[in-house]
């Protein structure tokens, strides 16, 4: 069994309830348990034009599937939650975005997936949830912790919003 690294996020109607729906669906799904999740936070968009604040948390799971596989599981559970088709060359307002993080240390650059993701050591809105988790774990491609990776932002800030967690 894999352990993987999720970021989820939501920008438009129920942000925490997206979420949460997206947790539930998750750990639902075959071949994913889910095992814990950071707490909720609020979020400045980042890198696009909407005025819309997210909801992002990070989860962890154990998954028996592919990392191609855990990829097709997560775009239906984001079509299933009413996620349109992702724009290529540009970011847009969602009900849900899931992306994988980590998945073990493995580094993986296909054409439709880079894991680890290509941007996290540059958002907060990754790094913050996944300092409740796993504030040592070492990059695989930077080889720093998410703690170095956090403290070399230039804006780390972020609003927490809401403190359930499901451990």
């Amino acid at each position: 069994m894999a352990i993987v690294y999720l970021s989820l996020g939501s920008n438009l109607g129920d942000r925490i309830g997206y979420i949460q729906q997206a947790t539930r669906l998750l750990g639902e799904a075959e071949g994913i348990t889910l095992v814990r999740t950071s707490a909720f936070y609020e979020t400045e968009p980042w890198d696009m034009e909407s005025t819309t604040w997210f909801v992002n948390a990070v989860v962890e799971v154990k998954t028996s599937l592919t990392p191609q596989k855990l990829l097709s599981e997560c775009e239906r559970i984001e079509q299933q939650l009413g996620r349109s088709k992702k724009k290529k060359g540009g970011y847009s307002d969602r009900t849900i975005d899931i992306d994988i993080l980590f998945y073990n240390r493995d580094i993986i650059n296909d054409e439709n997936i880079t894991i680890p993701h290509k941007f996290l050591h540059l958002r907060a809105f990754n790094l913050v949830p996944l300092l409740e988790l796993i504030p040592d774990y070492i990059h695989p491609v930077l080889n720093k912790s998410v703690m170095a990776l956090h403290e070399s932002l230039e804006d780390p800030e972020m609003v927490f919003l809401y403190g359930t967690r499901i451990e």
